[in-house]
């Protein structure tokens, strides 16, 4: 995983300034693209419906909830066990058979009469389908498009999901007013069908990154080579663990303002949208990174003042400035793309991808724990200290990273020696 410390770090230079409209020129990219937003859509409508459909059977707000967020926890599945499928075989082929896995999943949920547990154990196969997808996705993203527009796009997917996701909702919640749950379902079927037709028909086929079988041993040696490596287990402790603890922030907003929840709900939202934007269309490489660590503090520095008990309209305020921090995954991401090499990296997007998503669950947990226990003022004050100390401790790794990168890396050297001298080499 870390280059080799003789490589010269390459000088920086100013790309020239592309916007979404040169990146979705790109056909592949297009295909890329309208896949996900339509498995995105496809993904919430179905989680509405499951949701609403445990509600009426069980009135369990515990059990609502995992209907709705549970499949999350099923990416952590992925990652530690078939990630590697990311890699090997043809990644648009890959791609297309997990979306195809993914329709008969959401297409069995409209079956009327389904026990709640047959219903969450396709939930849990849906997760970890869906793990592996984002995977491959981000692996071929990573080809179709030049590095230097690579958080561009991600900024891009990352605009459109979160306004796929409200707007989701807000189109189940009228469906469910003509339509029962299972109709809900079968139109999140008929746009994941959608999906996959889409991609099939503008993705081309990549050549295989890897020569080695995927599988479980292959996916936990690359795990563990990742870890292995200070700069990048700096960078996914980054992505991943600040901003999931500012998540359980904003888990707590219910407790903390009953009536007010929405507001600050949709500050956070519009702050978040408005970062990636920004922050991917109209900065640089060179500018994101200068300001990446800037970007972190500001995600959890305006929570501080929940310390205070705020009125709502200060604390939805601080909430807005904050939002805007979640925009430094991208220059996270791109920093470890480039200490990633070919034959794994669409494996470490989706550990990546799949972590920053279990930790939103943790740190939705741990708040809820803390909460009972102490007041969600204090809790959230508490949450977004320790978001701040994790990013000022680790940044001293996070620039290692930076200072070396541009080489060839352990991972790398390794998925030489195996191509060069057999998987006899690798056992």
């Amino acid at each position: 995983m870390p280059p080799h410390p003789s490589a010269p770090a390459a000088p920086p230079t100013t790309p020239p300034v592309t916007g979404y409209r040169t990146l979705l020129r790109n056909r592949e990219f297009a295909g890329l693209y309208a896949g996900f937003t339509l498995t995105v859509a496809a993904t919430t409508l179905s989680g509405f419906a499951l949701g609403t459909l445990v509600h009426e059977q069980t009135r369990s707000p515990f059990l609502t909830a995992v209907s709705m967020y549970g499949a999350t926890f099923a990416t952590a599945l992925g990652a530690l066990t078939l990630m590697s499928v990311a890699d090997g075989g043809r990644p648009r082929r890959t791609l297309v058979a997990l979306q195809c896995a993914s329709l008969a999943g959401v297409a069995a949920q409209a079956v009327p009469g389904l026990s709640l547990a047959a219903r969450f154990g396709i939930l849990l196969l849906l997760g970890f389908f869906q793990s592996l997808g984002t995977g491959t996705r981000m692996g071929l993203l990573a080809e179709v498009v030049p590095t230097t527009q690579y958080a561009l796009a991600r900024s891009l997917m990352n605009v459109t999901s979160g306004a796929t996701a409200v707007l989701g909702f807000a189109t189940g919640a009228a469906l469910l007013t003509r339509l029962t749950p299972h109709g809900v379902f079968l139109a999140a079927a008929t746009l994941t069908g959608i999906a996959t037709a889409v991609v099939a028909a503008t993705v081309r086929e990549h050549s295989v990154r890897s020569t080695r079988r995927p599988g479980p041993r292959r996916t936990w040696r690359t795990n563990a080579e990742l870890f292995s490596h200070p700069g990048g287990r700096a960078l996914l402790l980054n992505l991943w663990v600040p901003g999931g603890l500012i998540v359980g922030c904003e888990a707590l907003f219910l407790s903390y303002a009953p009536h007010h929840a929405g507001v600050l709900l949709a500050a956070g939202s519009a702050g978040m949208l408005l970062g990636d934007l920004a922050v991917g269309r109209f900065l640089g490489p060179a500018q994101r990174r200068r300001h990446a660590f800037t970007l972190r503090l500001l995600l959890a520095v305006p929570y501080l003042l929940f310390a205070l008990h705020p009125h709502v309209l200060v604390a939805a305020a601080a909430v807005f400035v904050s939002g805007p921090g979640f925009a430094a995954t991208l220059p996270l991401q791109e920093q470890l793309l480039e200490l990633t090499p070919d034959p794994v990296r669409g494996q470490v997007q989706g550990v990546e991808s799949a972590g920053r998503m279990t930790w939103q669950g943790i740190g939705a947990a741990i708040a809820g724990g803390l909460a009972g226990q102490l007041t969600p003022a204090t809790t959230i004050t508490a949450l977004a200290a320790a978001s701040v100390a994790v990013t000022v401790v680790s940044r001293p790794f996070v620039l290692g990273a930076r200072a070396v990168r541009g080489g060839e890396g352990t991972v790398r050297s390794r998925e030489v020696r195996c191509q060069t001298h057999g998987q006899g080499s690798c056992s």
